[in-house]
């Protein structure tokens, strides 16, 4: 029996990505009976909902480190 494959919050933002391109491929390719393409755009969505809560992340750090490299500056003009 393979494997499963890993759950999207087990995931990379890459990886995550990545599987996302393949799904939208297969739904668009058109070879997809409905129940297989419902699935795979269930899939779909909880990967994208991955990717966002891992921007989320990151771009609450981004900010952090801005906030800190302003503060640095401030000092700096004391």
């Amino acid at each position: 029996m393979p494997a499963k494959d890993p759950t999207p919050e087990s995931l990379s933002f890459e990886q995550a990505l990545e599987r996302l391109e393949s799904i939208v491929e297969r739904i668009e390719g058109g070879k997809l009976g409905l129940e297989a393409s419902i699935g795979e755009y269930e899939q779909g969505v909880a990967l994208i909902k991955r990717c966002k809560e891992i921007l989320a992340r990151q771009e609450q750090r981004v900010e952090e480190l801005n906030k800190q490299a302003a503060g640095l500056g401030q000092d700096g003009d004391e």
